[in-house]
């Protein structure tokens, strides 16, 4: 079985959230999934498992990133340019949290199209709302239309494009930040997380992600898919 997700609690306020919401959103295609499934930029893998529990059908999960990476060791290392791995030879991708990492994203986008087989397709996230991380490779926010864009710029079809979290769950997850990341002292950190933690269940039980990208808007962040054409 697939490891369960961190309870959203006054300690994990700021990544439950978000790891909640991607993984929400891979639940829902995890039939689609088959054959080798590559994950880029994989990090510490928290979605290794549950790609190979059914009602996915993969049988095999391949965890690529950078050899300097200070996560947990992938089972392949790449230079960030090309992909140790041969054309047309992975059914499926991942790539959560990755494109905002990436100064020239469709170099990116075009190697997974490269080793994607005809008619595989890429599964992906992005943030929207989100401090700076991993400085200095933190380079992007994307829209849903520059990240349609740059998919389809990097030959993909069939993009589908989600709203992670609308207006209430942007609020939560700015009072999670707050809580969790802002300078303060531990002890005032732990009161006002407490504090935190039943307006943000309320906050997020109420919320309703946006179904069309129309002005005025909020998101959190973004996930979707998108397709190799088939031959």
């Amino acid at each position: 079985m697939a490891a369960p997700l961190p309870a959203l609690s006054a300690e994990t306020l700021d990544v439950s959230i978000v790891r909640a919401s991607i993984e929400r959103s891979l639940r829902s295609r995890l039939e689609r999934f088959r054959g080798t499934v590559l994950d880029v930029g994989a990090g510490n893998q928290p979605y290794r498992q549950l790609l190979l529990d059914p009602p996915s059908k993969a049988a095999k999960y391949v965890a690529l990133d950078l050899a300097a990476s200070v996560y947990s060791s992938p089972d392949l290392v790449w230079d960030g340019v090309t992909m140790p791995l041969e054309s047309e030879s992975v059914a499926c991708a991942l790539a959560t949290e990755l494109f905002e990492h990436c100064p020239d994203p469709e170099l990116v986008m075009r190697e997974i199209f490269r080793v994607l087989e005809p008619g595989g397709f890429l599964f992906f996230s992005v943030p929207f709302l989100w401090p700076l991380h991993d400085v200095p490779a933190d380079e992007y926010r994307y829209t849903p239309f520059s990240l349609r864009r740059h998919l389809t710029g990097s030959g993909f079809v069939d993009v589908e494009l989600d709203a992670l979290g609308g207006w209430d769950a942007s609020l939560a997850q700015m009072l999670a930040l707050w809580a969790r990341r802002r300078p303060m002292s531990t002890r005032t950190r732990r009161l006002l997380s407490a504090a935190a933690l039943p307006v943000i269940r309320g906050l997020l039980a109420r919320d309703r992600p946006p179904t069309e990208f129309a002005d005025g808007a909020m998101l959190t962040g973004l996930a979707g898919t998108a397709s190799k054409p088939s031959r």
